[in-house]
C-alpha cells in the first residue's frame, strides 16, 4: 500500500516564497536591461551625430574646422565613457565621410549656399504657415518626427542643427514629460536640433540620453 507524502504548512510557504523571489529578480533584471536600451540608444545616437559632424567638417573644411574637430573629438571620448559605464555594446559603425570637395574655395561656397537655401525655406515655410493664437508662445513646428539627443558640449544651454542658420531660436519639448526649453542655434551639427548638455538637462528624464517624443519649433 503506497503513501502519498503531503507538504507541511512551512514547506508550502518556503515553496511559495522562493517562486516570488524568483519571479520578482527576474521583473527587475528585465527593467534594468529594458533601461539600459534606452540609455544605450541615445548615447549611440549622439555618437553618430557627433561622427556625421566631424565627417562633414573634414569633408569641407574651414579656418575653424580644426577646432571644430578636436572639440567633438573630446566630446567622443566622454560618451564612449558613459556607454562603457552603462554596459552598452559594441559602438554604431561610423558614418561615411562625403565625398571631398575639388577645393577649399568649392566647400566654402556650397557652405554659403546651403545655408541661404536654408534661410529661403524657413522664410517660405513662415509664409505658409498661419500665424499662432493670440497669447500662444508656440512657434511653427518643424521636423516632425524627429527625435532630440545631445551633443556632449559644455556652456550655457545652446543648440546645433543643420536646418537652420546661426541665431535661430529653437523651442524643443519632450512630450513625455512636458518639459521645454528655448535656445539659440550656435552651431552646426548632423540632425534637426541638438542640444548641449545644459538645455538637454532642461528638458530630459532622468537617466535618459533620448527624446523619442520630442516637438521642435521655431520661434521668435
Amino acid at each position: 500500500m503506497s503513501r502519498k507524502r503531503t507538504m507541511s504548512t512551512k514547506q508550502k510557504i518556503a515553496l511559495m516564497t522562493g517562486a516570488a523571489t524568483l519571479a520578482g529578480g527576474f521583473a527587475v533584471v528585465t527593467m534594468s536591461m529594458g533601461h539600459a536600451s534606452v540609455v544605450c540608444d541615445g548615447l549611440d545616437q549622439a555618437l553618430r551625430n557627433n561622427e556625421s559632424f566631424i565627417a562633414g567638417q573634414r569633408a569641407n573644411p574651414d579656418a575653424q574646422s580644426a577646432a571644430r574637430i578636436a572639440n567633438r573629438e573630446a566630446v567622443i571620448k566622454q560618451i564612449n565613457v558613459q556607454r562603457e559605464a552603462s554596459g552598452c555594446g559594441a559602438a554604431p559603425a561610423a558614418p561615411a565621410a562625403p565625398a571631398a570637395p575639388a577645393g577649399q574655395g568649392q566647400g566654402q561656397n556650397q557652405q554659403g549656399q546651403n545655408q541661404g537655401q536654408n534661410q529661403n525655406q524657413g522664410q517660405n515655410q513662415n509664409q505658409g504657415q498661419a500665424a499662432p493664437p493670440a497669447g500662444g508662445a508656440g512657434g511653427q513646428v518643424v521636423c516632425a518626427g524627429s527625435t532630440v539627443t545631445l551633443s556632449g558640449e559644455a556652456g550655457a544651454p545652446a543648440a546645433s542643427s543643420n536646418q537652420f542658420p546661426l541665431g535661430t531660436r529653437l523651442k524643443v519639448t519632450n512630450l513625455d514629460n512636458n518639459r521645454s526649453t528655448t535656445v539659440t542655434v550656435t552651431s552646426t551639427s548632423g540632425s534637426c536640433a541638438l542640444l548641449n548638455n545644459a538645455a538637454f538637462e532642461q528638458v530630459r528624464e532622468p537617466g535618459k540620453f533620448l527624446i523619442r517624443k520630442a516637438r521642435i519649433e521655431r520661434v521668435g
